[in-house]
């Protein structure tokens, strides 16, 4: 399965980073905008009345935190457990764009068949996860995943990575799914995404340690914390913390602080968010920071990042035109059997 195609930016300049580092950090970039569009176009579609089928929750702010995490992941080798906000971390990881689409538009293409929720969209037998709507439950499914791989002697040099948001770390199932990772020294990544706002709920309601970072040494596993609007940083942890995890050196937990410049969905206005918050450094735009960071290093010029952007535009508005033109599910056609019956199945009768 292909990911969505990058747009080239030509490599320039030698900087002082990782040989790879300039190629990984711009097709992080790219998927970061290219998340950015198809969310907008996303939400678009959702404000037009009936086109979505369900909520509309955007990442935005957190392209730079979830593409950071997707481009070390492998579609096939890795598992996979993405939340709402991480559209860069699944293109990033592999999803078509086709598959995005085809299930917030209810098509009987997509991988869901047009029978759940547009969230809850995966493709496991990749190590792609179908989010669960509880928060944090996700983090005992990959845990889980990856034990079962060892106790059958395939996991190799598997990783597998979730995100939550900092109020997903106050439930049981993110305790407990942690501990039983830390105990049993699973490849696991753990990024928690502390957006300051459990929907509307802020940090000082959330929790009273200094920082959630300090919750690693609890686990026993090893913890940092970052500035999540900086793609730069984003990629320096994530690559050594899917390293350290490789190695055997059990869960990491990848703490990243930002502001999610949207509402909780698109139903949301956000209006309990103060404007002295807007203007925090946590707000910084990390498209922005990115794109400012890859001209100075002479990775792109701002005519590179012009025709990026116009390729971008015009890749989402003819997926959107495809997609838009395919069968939604027939009730008097439909057998509404369960997906796993055989005729059903994940990888039957798939487009």
């Amino acid at each position: 399965m292909s990911a969505s195609p990058v747009t080239t930016i030509s490599k320039r300049a030698v900087s002082a980073y990782p040989a790879d580092f300039q190629e990984q950090y711009l097709r992080a970039f790219h998927f970061m905008r290219l998340s950015r569009v198809l969310e907008e176009k996303l939400g678009a579609l959702y404000r037009a009345g009936g086109r979505i089928v369900g909520g509309v929750y955007l990442g935005k702010g957190q392209e730079a935190f979830a593409a950071a995490m997707g481009v070390q992941l492998r579609m096939g080798k890795d598992v996979y457990g993405p939340l709402i906000r991480d559209q860069a971390g699944r293109l990033a990881f592999g999803e078509p764009m086709t598959d995005c689409l085809r299930t917030y538009l209810g098509a009987v293409t997509g991988p869901m068949r047009g029978r759940d929720g547009n969230i809850h969209r995966g493709r496991p037998r990749d190590g792609y996860m179908a989010m669960i709507s509880h928060l944090g439950s996700l983090l005992s499914v990959v845990a889980g995943a990856l034990f079962a791989r060892r106790l059958k002697g395939t996991l190799g040099d598997s990783i597998g990575a979730t995100s939550v948001g900092d109020g997903a770390t106050s439930t049981g199932a993110f305790h407990e799914g942690m501990n039983l990772a830390a105990v049993e020294k699973l490849p696991l990544i753990v990024s928690i995404a502390n957006n300051q706002y459990a929907y509307s709920t802020p940090n000082t309601r959330q929790y009273a340690c200094d920082n959630l970072v300090d919750r690693a040494k609890g686990y026993g596993v090893h913890g940092e914390h970052i500035d999540a609007t900086d793609l730069a940083a984003c990629l320096t942890a994530f690559r050594g913390a899917a390293a350290r995890a490789k190695a055997g050196e059990g869960p990491q937990i990848i703490v990243g602080t930002l502001l999610r410049l949207a509402g909780h969905g698109e139903h949301d206005d956000a209006s309990y968010i103060p404007d002295k918050k807007r203007h925090t450094h946590e707000a910084r735009d990390c498209i922005e920071v990115a794109g400012k960071f890859a001209v100075a290093q002479g990775w792109a010029t701002e005519a590179d990042l012009v025709t990026q952007m116009e390729e971008i535009r015009r890749l989402v508005d003819q997926t959107v035109a495809k997609v838009s033109k395919e069968p939604v599910p027939d009730p008097f056609k439909e057998s509404w059997l369960a997906l796993s019956t055989s005729e059903l199945v994940e990888g039957q009768n798939a487009s």
